[in-house]
């Protein structure tokens, strides 16, 4: 969105940290954007004549009204005001992008509502929390996390830098904006780890003269950004080549999926050829963080803060049951590619993860719990993920599928 069409959302809880929007205010304003102030108290209300949107506007959104955002539970009224700010931005046709402040509260207030927007649309989130884990507020959206340094508390020193930086990213990215892609190729989404590469990168060079190629890492938000495009119809289809996130969510790995994994396929209906990439291996850590249970396993130490565990036969068969019953519920255009030759760089002869009977474990209880219809079928390819011809073959079956459709 233009500039001339639309505002900076400056969002707090104006109770708390009133002075520290409307610092934020001024300095956007003073950039040339247009802007635009909410506040997000649950408690006092004060200062509702000081902000373009008030507590009460924004809560009477709730769809039970405002009253389940003022009902005196701190807790329940966070929840219930984040619910009531999604429901009202959505309702907005005016965000050129979106600037919040806050602390643990504030944060989890603001951002559900920055990660329905649309990717693209500037949002900067500057928070206490911002030095953690911030996946759970980030989720699969275009999040900007800025650390706080001290508290957003008061204007001193430290944070007037902090947010006098965050007004003017938030200004510049709206005021000097991207233009939209002008190709009219429709969008594929591909999912990639280390160890699956060389697969993706073949497979996006053949189709990228048809195609606009996104490639997704597979790092557990990798998946998760992938099917929210896929949900909302933005891809024409998809080649989940690498699912690695599910060894993570089954066995305690860092870099897993949701439970919704796959859900989107099943959803949209785009057509998907899906395969085994990087399901021999759980991601953990530094050696230190890998789960005691885990000490006699067969170890890859990738770098100093990347620890690969190769995946048994018995999670294999997990996996392969997980996989199989999620599938089971898509009805559109969908094709299991095999590697019978291994599932990524380190599954393979004289590699280190090596090891065919944990990987004939999973094809075996694929073929076994995977019912195959005219539209969901498995294909089976005598060679490793990274052969040249797997990458051909997969090229094949999308292609393959496409033409099913038309």
């Amino acid at each position: 969105m233009k500039k001339d069409s639309g505002f900076i959302y400056a969002v707090a809880t104006v109770d708390t940290k009133g002075n520290e929007l409307y610092f934020v205010r001024d300095l956007i304003s003073r950039s040339g954007a247009k802007v635009l102030t909410v506040d997000l108290s649950t408690q006092s209300l004060s200062h509702a004549a000081q902000v373009d949107f008030s507590a009460e506007s924004v809560a009477a959104c709730h769809p039970q009204g405002a009253s389940a955002v003022f009902c005196g539970d701190r807790g329940r009224a966070i929840d219930a005001m984040a619910t009531a700010f999604e429901i009202f931005l959505s309702r907005r046709d005016d965000v050129a992008g979106i600037i919040g402040l806050g602390g643990s509260g504030g944060t989890a207030l603001i951002t559900p509502a920055m990660q329905a927007l649309p990717v693209g649309v500037p949002k900067v989130m500057v928070s206490t929390m911002a030095s953690g884990d911030v996946s759970g507020y980030v989720g699969a959206s275009d999040i900007s996390m800025l650390y706080s340094v001290t508290d957003v508390s008061g204007l001193n020193r430290i944070s007037r830098q902090v947010l006098g930086n965050a007004a003017h990213q938030i200004a510049g990215a709206v005021l000097f904006d991207v233009a939209a892609d002008a190709s009219d190729k429709p969008a594929l989404g591909l999912t990639m780890f280390g160890v699956t590469t060389p697969c993706i990168q073949a497979v996006s060079k053949a189709l990228e003269s048809d195609y606009d190629c996104l490639v997704f890492h597979a790092t557990g938000s990798g998946g998760k950004a992938m099917e929210k495009l896929a949900d909302s119809g933005m891809l024409a289809g998809l080649l989940d080549l690498t699912t690695t996130e599910v060894c993570d969510l089954l066995f305690g790995g860092v870099l897993a999926c949701g439970e919704d994994r796959f859900d989107a396929i099943a959803k949209s209906e785009v057509p998907c050829v899906i395969s085994a990439g990087a399901l021999d291996m759980v991601n953990f850590g530094h050696p230190s963080t890998v789960p005691a249970k885990y000490a006699d396993r067969l170890f890859y130490h990738h770098n100093a803060q990347v620890t690969l565990m190769r995946t048994t036969p018995e999670e294999n068969v997990a996996m392969a049951k997980w996989i199989a019953a999620k599938l089971n519920r898509c009805h559109g255009e969908v094709i299991f590619l095999v590697p019978q030759g291994g599932f990524s760089a380190l599954d393979a002869p004289g590699q280190a993860f090596w090891w065919p009977e944990a990987s004939e474990a999973f094809i075996t209880t694929l073929e076994k719990e995977l019912v195959q219809t005219d539209k969901r079928r498995i294909q089976y390819l005598p060679y490793n993920i990274n052969d040249p011809l797997f990458a051909d073959a997969a090229v094949a079956a999308f292609r393959g599928l496409v033409a099913r459709e038309k």
